[in-house]
C-alpha cells in the first residue's frame, strides 16, 4: 500500500479516486479548501490539509508521500490551470530526487497522437481554442525530471465502472483506429474525424479513477507517458457538451 496525496479530492474524479484508495487501503492525505465537501464517509479516514492550490503548494505538505495524485483544476480556466500545475510540479521538484513521488496529472485525449503522423487533436482551431492549457502542463512535464504519468481520456461521466481488463488503454496515441492521416492533410478533414472517435473516449469516472491507482510503481511502463482510455471496441459514450465546450471534466 501507498502513501498518497491527493488534490482535488472533492471534485467528480477526485472523489471516485479517494474513495477507491481507501478501500484499497492506502494511506490518504488531502489538500482541500473546504474540508467539508469531502465525500461523505471519507473524513475521518483521510488526513485532511486545508489549502489553496491557486496560491501555492508547500513541499512540507509533498515530502512523505510516495504518489501525489492531481485530479484539481479545470482546463476551462486557461492560465491559471497552467500556473496550478506548474506549482505542483515546482513543489515536487524542489525535494531531493530521492524523496519525490510519483505523480499522476490530467489532461485530455486532444493531447494524444491521432496517427504516426504525431498530430494531435489540441492542433486543430476549434479544439485548441479550449484545450491549449494541456500542451503547456505536457510541456511542463516533459521538462521536468520527476516521475509523472498524464491521463489523457475523453469525456468523463459519472457511471458505473467497466472494468479495466474491458477498456482499451494507449500510451501516447489515441486508444482508438484512426486512419494514418499524415501532415499534409488539412485540419478541415482532420477535425471532423477527432469529432467522430470522441465517443469511444467517454469513459466512467470509477475507470480513470482505477487506473491511475492500479499503476503507481516508480518506473513502470506509464512512467513519463501520456496514457488513453476508450470504452470495449464497439461501445459509444454520450456527453452533453460538444467539443470545446466548458465541460465540467478537465479533460477534453
Amino acid at each position: 500500500m501507498s502513501k498518497i496525496l491527493l488534490l482535488g479530492a472533492t471534485g467528480s474524479l477526485g472523489g471516485h479516486v479517494l474513495r477507491q484508495a481507501i478501500a484499497a487501503g492506502h494511506e490518504v492525505t488531502v489538500l482541500v479548501r473546504e474540508p467539508a465537501r469531502l465525500p461523505a464517509g471519507t473524513h475521518d479516514r483521510v488526513a485532511v490539509h486545508t489549502g489553496d492550490l491557486s496560491v501555492a503548494l508547500p513541499p512540507s505538505v509533498v515530502r512523505g508521500h510516495q504518489v501525489l495524485i492531481n485530479c484539481a483544476g479545470n482546463v476551462a480556466d486557461g492560465g491559471h490551470f497552467v500556473g496550478l500545475v506548474g506549482r505542483i510540479v515546482a513543489a515536487v521538484e524542489s525535494l531531493p530526487p530521492a524523496q519525490r513521488p510519483i505523480c499522476w496529472f490530467l489532461a485530455g485525449a486532444a493531447l494524444l497522437d491521432i496517427d504516426s503522423a504525431g498530430r494531435r487533436g489540441v492542433e486543430l482551431p476549434n479544439v485548441r481554442a479550449t484545450y491549449w492549457p494541456h500542451e503547456l502542463n505536457f510541456a511542463r512535464l516533459q521538462r521536468s525530471a520527476i516521475d509523472w504519468r498524464l491521463l489523457c481520456p475523453g469525456p468523463m461521466v459519472e457511471q458505473p465502472a467497466l472494468g479495466l481488463r474491458r477498456l482499451r488503454i494507449s500510451i501516447d496515441r489515441l486508444p482508438v483506429e484512426a486512419p494514418d492521416l499524415g501532415r499534409t492533410v488539412p485540419h478541415s478533414v482532420a477535425l471532423p474525424l477527432f469529432a467522430s472517435l470522441i465517443p469511444q473516449m467517454i469513459v466512467p469516472y470509477a475507470d480513470a479513477a482505477a487506473l491511475m491507482l492500479a499503476n503507481l510503481e516508480h518506473g513502470n511502463a506509464m512512467a513519463r507517458h501520456r496514457i488513453g482510455l476508450a470504452l470495449p471496441i464497439g461501445m459509444h459514450g454520450r456527453k452533453p457538451e460538444g467539443i470545446g465546450a466548458r465541460a465540467r471534466p478537465i479533460n477534453g
